[in-house]
């Protein structure tokens, strides 16, 4: 059974051997699965570290007759017992990324209080002013033209007519050429 209670050290444990993945499992790299483990056999104090890709067969087989050899086992319980972990890694690292999925897409809901408050910003009657004035105290300090053209681009996207960057560029060199004038 695998135990994922402490995430940079899984453990697993059979009848014959226990076996530490150490600093966890990369849930990006879906096409290998690189760990480091710490293998050794129940109630012993001989450990064996070893930092192996568990989709390389090469690689597993080595470290089969490795560990084998220096913990003094068999090659058979090794090679299943290894096979089970990856298949168990396997299983928590794709649970883990369905998890992500769905956390990744929670919607939060406005309490009333803070609907009302978003409700009588947006009837300002210079709501435009009032935005940038919030974006500046939020920390873009100076450059009023462009923090309010960036938020109007950025906020734009959600629209089903959204503006593109070339607008930007096309208004600064528009605003650019307007301060030339004026002097």
């Amino acid at each position: 059974m695998l135990n994922t209670s402490n995430p940079n050290n899984y453990e697993y444990t059979t009848n014959h051997l226990e076996i530490s993945v150490l600093g966890g499992i990369k849930l990006n790299h879906l096409d290998s699965l690189r760990v480091t483990l710490g293998i050794k056999k129940v109630k012993s104090e001989t450990k064996l570290r070893h930092n192996i890709d568990l989709y390389n067969d090469n690689q597993v087989e080595k470290l089969v007759r490795k560990v084998a050899e220096r913990i003094e086992i068999g090659t058979s319980i090794v090679r299943r017992t290894l096979q089970e972990l990856t298949n168990e890694l396997e299983t928590y690292r794709l649970s883990q990324l369905d998890q992500e999925d769905v956390n990744e897409f929670t919607i939060r809901e406005l309490t009333s209080k803070e609907l009302r408050a978003a409700e009588a910003f947006l009837k300002k009657d210079n709501l435009l002013q009032a935005t940038n004035d919030l974006i500046g105290n939020s920390g873009v300090i100076g450059e009023e033209t462009n923090r309010l053209l960036m938020y109007i681009i950025f906020t734009s996207r959600k629209s089903s007519n959204p503006l593109p960057p070339a607008a930007a560029r096309l208004h600064r060199v528009a605003f650019d050429l307007q301060n030339v004038l004026t002097i």
